[in-house]
C-alpha cells in the first residue's frame, strides 16, 4: 500500500488542523491505520490509531481529548482532526498502515 499524507501547515496555538492520508495500491480496509509524529531531535512517537472497521480508536495521552482519528474505507482515507493545538505538537506527522507501510510525512508547526 502507498500512503500520501497532507494537511500540515503553520497554525497558532489553540488553532486546528486536519491531516489526511490517502491510500492506494492495497486493500485499505485490511489495515489498522495510525498517525505518528517526530519532533526535531526526538524519537518518533505514537499519536493515534484506528482499527480496520473504524470502531476502536486509541490515542496517546498527550493528545487525548484534542485529536480525533477517523477513517473512510470507501474513500481509502484516514483523517486526524487536531484541535487546541500546542507548540509541543510541532512535528512531522506520518500515517502508517499496520506500522509496516509509511507515508512521507507532513509538517505541522504550532506557534506560541
Amino acid at each position: 500500500v502507498q500512503l500520501q499524507a497532507s494537511g500540515g501547515g503553520l497554525v497558532q496555538a489553540g488553532g486546528s488542523l486536519r491531516l489526511s492520508c490517502a491510500a492506494s495500491k492495497g486493500t485499505f480496509s485490511g489495515y489498522t491505520m495510525g498517525w505518528w509524529r517526530q519532533a526535531p531531535e526526538k524519537e518518533r512517537e505514537f499519536v493515534a490509531s484506528v482499527t480496520r472497521s473504524g470502531r476502536i480508536t486509541n490515542y496517546a495521552d498527550s493528545v487525548k481529548g484534542r485529536f480525533t482519528i477517523s477513517r473512510d474505507n470507501a474513500k481509502n482515507m484516514v483523517l486526524l482532526q487536531m484541535n487546541s493545538l500546542k507548540p509541543e505538537d510541532t512535528a512531522v506527522y506520518y500515517c502508517a498502515a499496520d506500522q509496516i507501510w509509511w507515508g512521507q510525512g507532513t509538517l505541522v508547526t504550532v506557534s506560541a
